[in-house]
């Protein structure tokens, strides 16, 4: 039995608004602002759009003038010259409603949006952390009075029957079964219809969400002009009774596992902070072990009684559940967090669990099956990646093929090593540094099917005193999809790329003839995009620098035009 809880916002865009204007006056504290007294002139929120400048909210001053949302602006003026104005800020809102969203984890991992003025919170197996639903729905309560943001809470086993009670009987718990009875005496608006769907029904004199029980689902859809009017109305009607699933779409993935430590006095001091994380890095590794998992990645909130929210995570090579190697990747990241006015809440959350690799370890180096310690290597990248950041250990993995830039990937370290790989009998040494891609060079002077003698490269002139090579790659065929053929020649023969379906016997005319027609292409047009061979040279200029460089192309080999050259790497 799932448990929802709605948390709406009246007039969010006006508090965010008297929220943002209040911290940019430096108050001192979040109770400050609650003790605030509220501006009593009227004012509103515009919108433009089809037609014109609307109304979108209004405080209580300008309600009570009859300026309500809904009316133009023109009109609005006329009740109320003195009116105080504001365009509203969409995307503003929906960002604050974003962060109070991921603050409010502390009380559920499962945290959605619900609208552009509220929250839904799945509370399934929460509430005993707090004392039973009432307790924990004045908990929170108390938390945003505190902060100053205006609410309403509704508790029930569907999203949308707590989305209506939070609406229209704010405060309701509906246990599970209890949705049509307890929905029954609230106003169709509490179903998140439309507010077309919203005047028809009120025409048919159905103004209370019970009336609709009792009418044929048929002759109610025939009472709205379109099909897919009726169908929202019913598909609203069934997700608040239960009828049909709602899916619930969180601001972040849950985690596997989690632990809360509440904090009687706010924390202030990193020694306090640090020693939350000790309790709840032992609470959490010890449930890691008694699932036989382990974690990669751990993720630590500690949120502030001012309404803000600090987080760091780490991530590591091969699933952990030590507390010491845990808390030693969070130490130096637990300075980057703000306490603020006092932190009353801290976490630790594990994803990405995994079983672990248990082994026992090998009575000496020689009865070792490997060189290296897998878990030491491991916790070394641990270290260098909580200190310098994500994505910095790599590791260079073989793989098939011809061309040195792809031959040897780097890949992010996960716990395993590379099987090792012996170089070829025909691969010629290698530089220090691969430059990829490779960078074009100027050739000044060459010498044909051999080494340049001068070259240009970062506009530095280089003359070449030693040379070596060459060594070619040819390209790699089954890699290159064939471009599309180009128009015949006047002759009637179709220039492409020789196919292997092509039979020598029966095709040996058609081959030589393509041939011969490639050959004699001119060599300033390249005939199509056809990949070529390389030929690599290990060259020494003057000054002892060494540098591997490849002619593109061969002369005359009817794939292009003239060869270029290419700096593809430095030697030591």
């Amino acid at each position: 039995m799932k448990r929802y809880l709605s948390v709406w916002f009246p007039d969010w865009p006006l508090t965010r608004l008297r929220r943002a204007r209040r911290r940019n006056l430096g108050k001192p504290s979040a109770r400050t602002c609650a003790e605030a007294p509220e501006p009593r002139a009227p004012f509103a929120l515009l919108e433009d759009g089809t037609h014109g400048l609307r109304v979108v909210a209004a405080n209580a001053s300008a309600r009570a003038l009859g300026i309500s949302p809904g009316l133009g602006f023109a009109d609005a003026k006329a009740r109320c010259p003195d009116l105080q104005h504001e365009d509203i800020d969409r995307e503003a809102d929906a960002r604050a409603l974003a962060r109070l969203a991921t603050w409010m984890i502390r009380y559920s991992p499962l945290v959605a949006l619900d609208g552009a003025d509220g929250l839904m919170i799945e509370t399934t197996g929460c509430d005993h952390l707090h004392g039973g639903e009432p307790a924990m729905m004045e908990a929170i309560s108390a938390t945003l009075e505190a902060d100053a943001i205006p609410h309403r809470l509704g508790l029930a086993a569907t999203p949308g029957a707590a989305s209506a009670l939070a609406r229209s009987s704010p405060g309701t718990i509906l246990k599970d079964g209890e949705e049509a009875d307890g929905l029954s005496t609230l106003p169709v608006t509490a179903l998140r219809i439309t507010l077309e769907a919203e005047t028809l029904l009120n025409r048919f004199g159905l103004r209370q969400i019970g009336q609709l029980y009792g009418i044929d689902r048929k002759a109610l859809g025939r009472r709205f002009q379109s099909r897919s009017a009726a169908d929202a109305v019913l598909l609203r009607l069934d997700q608040a009774l239960g009828l049909r699933h709602e899916p619930l779409d969180p601001i972040t993935p849950p985690p596997a596992l989690s632990a809360r430590l509440p904090c009687p006095e706010p924390l202030l001091a990193k020694e306090g902070i640090l020693d939350g994380l000790n309790r709840l890095a032992e609470r959490l590794c010890a449930d890691l072990a008694a699932r036989g998992e382990g974690a990669r990645a751990f993720a630590f909130h500690a949120f502030r009684a001012d309404g803000g929210l600090s987080t760091v995570s780490i991530t590591l090579a091969r699933p952990s559940r030590s507390p010491k190697h845990i808390l030693r990747l969070f130490d130096e990241k637990v300075e980057r967090i703000d306490p603020g006015f006092g932190i009353d809440l801290l976490m630790l959350e594990a994803r990405r669990t995994g079983l672990m690799e248990m082994s026992a370890a090998a009575l000496s180096g020689d009865l070792a099956a490997s060189d290296s310690d897998p878990v030491l290597l491991s916790a070394l990248a641990d270290r260098i990646t909580a200190k310098l950041g994500e994505c910095v250990v790599s590791l260079v993995r073989p793989a098939e093929s011809h061309l040195p830039e792809r031959a040897e990937p780097h890949v992010i370290y996960e716990g395993a090593l590379p099987i090792s790989r012996m170089p070829g009998p025909q691969e010629g040494p290698r530089p220090i540094r691969i430059i990829d891609p490779p960078e074009e060079i100027k050739v000044l002077a060459e010498v044909p099917d051999g080494p340049p003698l001068r070259f240009v490269w970062r506009r530095i002139a280089r003359s070449v005193a030693r040379a070596d090579g060459p060594e070619r790659i040819a390209p790699e065929w089954w890699t290159h999809t064939a471009p599309p053929p180009p128009a015949q020649s006047p002759d009637g023969v179709e220039r492409k790329w020789l196919a292997p379906k092509l039979d020598k016997r029966a095709d040996a005319a058609l081959i030589d003839q393509i041939r011969n027609d490639l050959e004699t292409e001119d060599p300033g047009e390249p005939v199509s995009n056809l990949p070529r061979a390389r030929d690599y040279y290990r060259v020494e200029d003057e000054t002892g620098r060494r540098y591997w460089v490849f002619r593109q192309g061969l002369y005359h080999d009817g794939r292009g035009g003239t060869p270029t050259w290419f700096v593809h790497g430095v030697f030591a």
